[in-house]
This record gives structure tokens, C-alpha cells and sequence, in this order.
């Protein structure tokens, strides 16, 4: 939990630059989250490399790297596996659910979805 001087660090990571910027939006209407933001998985994990994000919100279909392999990738290492991962995407089979969460994702949630949603989902994991 932050104290109340920090600010959390919050990853966008969104190849479509309407939902990257909904998405953004979405969270900067609360608590002054410093917002980050990558449009592919290679991006995200050198933002994620450099700047160690509090929480990343990750779309599953992205270009070069996608979001499960993103997950899989920092929840299997032991500096990033305590960054929090909600999965944001168009998948909404069961089945992508059951493997988003797999990867290690704490949260998914399929677009589209409601922005107030999505900012409360964000409070109550960091």
C-alpha cells in the first residue's frame, strides 16, 4: 500500500490509440496516478525495465509480445512479480479468462467495459 505521498505508477499498455487514450483518461480522473504508456509488449516491458510501474493494465492482443506473454514474463521474475497486472481486452471466452489468469494476472476484465469499473479495480489492487 503507498503512503499517502506517493503516488502510485500506473502502465497503460494498448496498441489502439483510442482505448490506450479511454483507458488514460479513465484513470486520471483518480487519485493523481502517475500515468505511463507502451503500444506493444516489447515497449511495455523496457517502460517496465526502467520506471518499475506499481500497476500495469494490459491489453492481450498487441503487437510483437501479447499481454499473456507480457504477464507470464514478470510474474515469473522475481523483481517484477509484485506489480500488479489487470488484463483489458476484447477476449472474453472463458477460456482466455482461465488463461490470462494462469499468467498470473490478479484481475480481468473485458472491454468494453466501464471506465468508473475499471478506476475502482485499480484502487482496491494497489
Amino acid at each position: 500500500m503507498k503512503s499517502t505521498t506517493d503516488v502510485a505508477k500506473i502502465l497503460i499498455v494498448d496498441d489502439s490509440p483510442t482505448q490506450l487514450t479511454v483507458a488514460v483518461e479513465s484513470l486520471k480522473r483518480g487519485d493523481g496516478f502517475e500515468i505511463l504508456t507502451a503500444r506493444n509488449g516489447e515497449d511495455a516491458l523496457r517502460v517496465i525495465s526502467e520506471q518499475t510501474p506499481d500497476l500495469i493494465v494490459l491489453d492481450v492482443v498487441l503487437p510483437q509480445k501479447n499481454g499473456f506473454q507480457v504477464c507470464r514474463q514478470l510474474k515469473s521474475s522475481p523483481t517484477t512479480k509484485g506489480i500488479k497486472v489487470v488484463l483489458l481486452t476484447s477476449r472474453n471466452q472463458k477460456s482466455d479468462r482461465f488463461w490470462g489468469l494462469k499468467q498470473g494476472a490478479d484481475l480481468y476484465m473485458t472491454k468494453p467495459y466501464n471506465e468508473d469499473d475499471l478506476l475502482d479495480s485499480v484502487r482496491q489492487l494497489l
